[in-house]
């Protein structure tokens, strides 16, 4: 008799729960500023509503699917995104906000390619590096071919600019390529080599300058780049142990920018406390413990690459980001996976999350 299939319920359970979490943030961090701007404090949690509605439906039949099936679409998906991410870059299809172009609008709904991006390059990842087995210590079969695409993405994602998601699509390259056997001298000569490009793309951009600078003494200009991260850690002074309560926050009222976007999670300090910062914390460890778990324990290569690169992708979000709001980081433009405002990021991870799940049907966790 065929054994049953039972997604892993830790990993579901956490999932649900930092998605509750999320849209609860969501309305209390943007009713205010929604009021003020659309004359409804509702306007931005209805539309996490509907992207986390949208979410577990893409959710759901990601967990109904065969995820090994995946690998035979993986390079129409490669093809697909890359004509997505130069689409963006021309007007007018490409959305131009704040000097940026990372979105394209289809009627009252903006997407970020970037956001599938970073799916499809988890899934090219895992098919090569199936096929590859142990010829990825070679460095003209097993590290030039992923190096090479995940570079063009990598650049295109740099043109929008968004240089965020451009070292989130580096890290995991580099991540499950080391996992996967790549020899690291020749990993360790790649990153050499490619420090001064990343260096002169920062020097060439005032603004990512001046962020590092914010970094080093935020103080030296605080009503200028040390405004946001000085308002965040206001907010977690003022949320002290158990915070102000839901709804009591001060710093979302006009003075945290980005305050239901990037920057939540301050929110979340000053409203819940430590407890409900580290609660949250801890929901992620747990979804990175158990999506480490899935991946070592997956029943193929192509399954265990792939929940590795995803839970590789969810931590270097949820990490950059947490890193970026304590200000142990410079500011970077990474929302807080399943919690930030934003429909794209969040329907691809929810997206994501239902593959790990699937995965973990097959898994002997």
């Amino acid at each position: 008799m065929p054994r049953k299939l039972v997604p892993d319920m830790w990993l579901f359970g956490v999932a649900v729960v930092l998605l509750s979490a999320g849209v609860v943030m969501v309305y209390s961090a943007s009713a205010i500023v929604a009021a003020d701007r659309f004359h409804d404090p509702y306007f931005f949690v209805k539309k996490q509503i509907f992207w986390a509605l949208l979410g577990a439906a893409c959710l759901w039949a990601a967990l109904r699917l065969d995820y090994r099936r995946l690998e035979g679409f993986v390079v129409p998906l490669l093809i697909f995104v890359g004509v997505l991410l130069v689409l963006v870059l021309i007007s007018p299809i490409g959305q131009a906000i704040n000097g940026t172009r990372r979105w394209i609008r289809l009627g009252p709904i903006s997407f970020q390619p970037a956001e599938l991006a970073k799916l499809a390059l988890a899934l090219y990842l895992a098919a090569f590096l199936a096929r590859t087995g142990e010829a990825v210590s070679e460095f003209r079969r097993g590290l030039l071919p992923p190096l090479a695409v995940a570079g063009l993405l990598a650049a295109l994602v740099l043109a929008q600019p968004d240089l965020g998601n451009c070292l989130t699509l580096i890290t995991l390259t580099f991540t499950l390529l080391f996992i996967a056997g790549g020899r690291t001298r020749h990993l360790g000569l790649i990153l050499a080599a490619a420090l001064p490009p990343l260096a002169l793309a920062v020097w060439a951009a005032p603004y990512r300058l001046r962020r590092i600078f914010a970094f080093i003494d935020p103080w030296s200009d605080p009503r200028g780049s040390g405004f946001q991260i000085i308002q965040s850690w206001l907010a977690f002074g003022n949320g002290g142990l158990v915070g102000q309560g839901i709804g009591g926050s001060r710093q979302k009222l006009f003075y945290l920018p980005e305050s239901h976007t990037d920057f939540i999670f301050a929110i979340i300090g000053e409203e819940l406390g430590f407890v409900g910062a580290a609660a949250i914390v801890a929901l992620f460890v747990v979804l990175i413990w158990r999506g480490l778990r899935i991946g070592l324990r997956a029943p193929d290569a192509f399954g265990g690459y792939l929940a590795l690169g995803i839970t590789v992708l969810i931590a270097t979000q949820a990490l950059v980001n947490l890193g970026v709001v304590t200000g142990l980081l410079p500011t970077k433009g990474l929302p807080l996976p399943f919690i930030s405002f934003g429909g794209s990021a969040l329907l691809i991870t929810m997206l994501s999350t239902g593959l790990l799940l699937n995965i973990s049907q097959h898994a002997h966790v």
